[in-house]
């Protein structure tokens, strides 16, 4: 299958300090590529920066929603569009400067023998910049909860710098995606691992945002533990139930 065909979504919401600046970078990191703006109407002036950086570049794109529901809605959304236009790659970045444009290749590369790649911070190699102690052991402990729920096998499962197949999203329920904030980059995750799809991971460097305002909130964490709290109980009682099953059938 051809991977030639790369879009790189971007998900903003007042972003303006960071639109230009980011594209700027992934054009002169992969300039084969795409890149796709989707605006939760950011009332900074994001979208009207992003249709400006449109019509002067050819490879830029932008699409406008009226609706700010997560990031997960915002990714749904850019994955229709881009599987709607025939991409053979979606790529998931962030718009503050936390993912870095010339890590991209690294990730197209590993692509060729995977189905999905996650850049990781938490792989040999992988690290993070800037932050504090507390926020490392919070991502470290959330990442370990998912795969003690889950079984699964990724050691980053809740990073959001991502490369896609379009033919393992298109493999995937993405109509039955519950999580919205940071949960959503488990759901995804979880959804191609049971699938059985091949989640590979690149390590990365990871650093925190320099302008505006990191949309991470009490809010969005406890709507990832939840949620993989409830999806972990139904796969270990699955589990229980197949192994009764299969006891009572010897």
């Amino acid at each position: 299958m051809s991977l030639d065909r790369v879009l790189v979504i971007i998900p903003t919401y007042n972003e303006a300090a960071n639109i230009g600046p980011i594209t700027a970078r992934l054009r002169a990191a992969v300039p084969e590529a795409h890149i796709l703006v989707v605006d939760d109407n950011s009332p900074d002036g994001t979208g009207q920066l992003a249709d400006e950086l449109a019509a002067a570049d050819p490879q830029v794109h932008v699409l406008h929603r009226k609706v700010k529901d997560g990031l997960g809605g915002a990714y749904l959304a850019g994955f229709a569009w881009g599987l709607e236009q025939g991409y053979d790659v979606l790529i998931e970045h962030d718009a503050d400067g936390s993912h870095r444009p010339e890590d991209v290749p690294r990730l197209l590369e590993r692509l060729h023998t995977a189905d999905v790649v996650k850049g990781s911070r938490w792989v040999p190699g992988g690290k993070v910049v800037n932050w504090p102690k507390s926020r490392e052991l919070l991502s470290r402990a959330g990442n370990l909860w998912v795969r003690i729920c889950l079984g699964l096998p990724v050691a980053d499962a809740t990073g959001g710098f991502a490369a896609w197949r379009a033919g393992t999203l298109r493999g995937m329920d993405l109509a039955g995606v519950e999580a919205h904030g940071y949960g959503f980059q488990v759901d995804l995750a979880w959804r191609a691992v049971r699938n059985g799809f091949t989640v590979a991971e690149v390590p990365i460097e990871f650093a925190d945002r320099q302008f505006g305002d990191s949309k991470m909130s009490r809010r969005i964490v406890i709507e990832a533990m939840l949620l993989t709290t409830r999806w972990g109980i139904a796969h270990r009682l699955g589990q229980l139930k197949h192994w009764a099953t299969s006891r009572r059938n010897r």
